[in-house]
């Protein structure tokens, strides 16, 4: 039978038992996407990533992504990591302060910037493929506070309203008043049920600016049941759009920003995110996410 080498890394973090798990299998040629989905489902981690010969020959690599229950076409920490993982285990090389391999992902090609200090990879920043936008859609503060097991009063004022945005998978940003709010934010099923055909996406991105840290300009959160995430720990995509929401409430048209995300607080697993955005005229141009990955353990895997 078939044995697959893995790699497993905490993603947006510079030390173990922190940030987002991933599962990398570096060389998956020959692997079906049932056998990719099912593995994916037996490692049990918000995503694992297969990579394989690209189909475009400009692009380094095809990568898929996979959580226990679905492939995705993007997402930001699996992006991360797989381009990490590669560069620790010699498969792309690295040249100089950065190096630049392209992704093949379902969005399309993906830029990943790989920052090399002392010879060894130690952080990565992805170009998002696809710019950033708000969903359109008017929603209730009530119904969405009550998902939230939260009051109206928790959510922020009527010029920080909930909102969808996508950069290639949506989701609904919900900014609430205070860390402490952000702290007691639970998924309601039952009221996310009822809501599910209302909102822009049922991944929920829960953050506050009201961070009590200088290191911090935002600290978040991330719901996704439907996907069988109940709490993720760091969220790439998620950052990736933030800017779309962010950006038509700075004072300047033209700019560019970087805002330093802390996500998975709560979960024990504290991850810092960067993402940077520039705009002209109002209109997104350009956004980056980056961060940091550490490798936890490694492996072969036996597929029947």
């Amino acid at each position: 039978m078939p044995r697959y080498q893995f790699f497993t890394l905490d993603v947006f973090t510079d030390r173990v038992f922190a940030g987002n798990p991933l599962a990398v299998f570096p060389d998956a040629h020959g692997l079906t996407g049932e056998q990719m989905q099912a593995i994916a489902a037996e490692f049990n981690l918000s995503e694992t990533t297969f990579v394989l010969p690209p189909e475009d020959p400009s692009c380094t690599a095809r990568v898929r992504i996979f959580t226990p229950r679905a492939e995705m076409p993007f997402a930001g920490h699996p992006t991360i990591g797989t381009a990490m993982c590669l560069a620790f285990i010699d498969r792309v090389a690295t040249h100089g302060p950065a190096t630049t391999i392209v992704f093949e992902e379902g969005v399309g090609p993906v830029p990943v910037e790989i920052g090399v200090e002392n010879g060894r990879a130690s952080f990565a920043t992805l170009a998002v493929a696809t710019p950033p936008r708000l969903v359109e859609g008017e929603l209730s503060v009530e119904p969405i506070a009550e998902m939230l097991s939260l009051s109206p009063d928790d959510l922020c004022d009527v010029d920080w309203r909930p909102a969808g945005a996508t950069a290639g998978v949506p989701f609904l940003y919900v900014p609430v008043r205070s860390l402490d709010a952000l702290a007691r934010a639970r998924v309601d099923s039952a009221a996310l049920h009822r809501m599910h055909d209302k909102l822009p996406s049922p991944h929920i991105y829960v953050f506050t600016t009201a961070t009590e840290d200088s290191d911090v300009d935002i600290r978040s959160r991330m719901f996704a049941p439907t996907m069988g995430i109940e709490e993720d720990p760091a969220t790439g995509a998620a950052a990736a759009a933030l800017p779309a929401y962010l950006v038509p409430r700075e004072p300047a048209s033209d700019g560019m920003k970087t805002w330093r995300v802390r996500q998975g607080v709560e979960m024990g697993r504290p991850s810092d995110l960067t993402v940077d955005a520039e705009w002209t005229a109002g209109a997104i141009t350009r956004v980056r996410v980056g961060g940091s990955a550490v490798t936890v353990s490694e492996g072969w895997l036996t597929v029947p």
